[in-house]
């Protein structure tokens, strides 16, 4: 796997094994950041949930957001962000929480302009994950969130002042752009 744009591009990425993690496609994080390109303008903060390689928040460090923070709870995903993030010369500016993503949601304070939520196809937690992040102080006027998820567990167009704003499929993967209303 690569970084496919911004100041990195190009660079190899260390993954898990194929049967423990599924990588977000090149194909598909290319188009999330077109999408993103075209109705996002503020992109400083961003939030990494379930990132797996930490491959959609490295994305966007090498595109230029200041700063990235990182969730998953597995250990061994940790270490390769890690991995990753010193390979793009980039671990000063992220910050890697090795914990549950309910957790995560509880302790996080910062306002993120974009949450990538990349959660395992077969979680039918999606939209009770959705509920808790709308819910909570990660999310300010104009934040985006972005699920990468399939179309196995129906989602609403609203969740507690978040708005469905786009939606494109690749393959086996949908693309849900969810928006903060100000």
């Amino acid at each position: 796997m690569w970084v496919t744009g911004g100041q990195a591009k190009g660079t190899r990425l260390k993954t898990l094994p194929r049967h423990s993690v599924r990588p977000t496609t090149s194909v598909v994080r290319q188009a999330i950041f077109s999408l993103l390109e075209n109705s996002t303008t503020n992109w400083r903060r961003v939030l990494d949930l379930y990132a797996g390689s930490g491959a959609l928040g490295i994305e966007a460090l090498s595109r230029g957001v200041e700063w990235v923070d990182f969730v998953d709870h597995r250990k061994s995903c940790c270490d390769v962000i890690k991995t990753n993030l010193e390979k793009i010369g980039e671990l000063h500016r992220a910050h890697i929480y090795c914990c549950s993503v309910s957790k995560a949601v509880t302790f996080l304070s910062n306002n993120y302009d974009i949450v990538f939520l990349d959660p395992p196809y077969s979680d039918s937690s999606i939209n009770s994950s959705l509920t808790s992040i709308a819910k909570s102080n990660l999310l300010g006027n104009n934040s985006s969130i972005v699920l990468c998820h399939a179309n196995r567990f129906p989602l609403n167009s609203d969740y507690d002042g978040l708005h469905l704003v786009k939606q494109r499929r690749y393959g086996d993967t949908f693309i849900f752009i969810y928006q903060k209303e100000a």
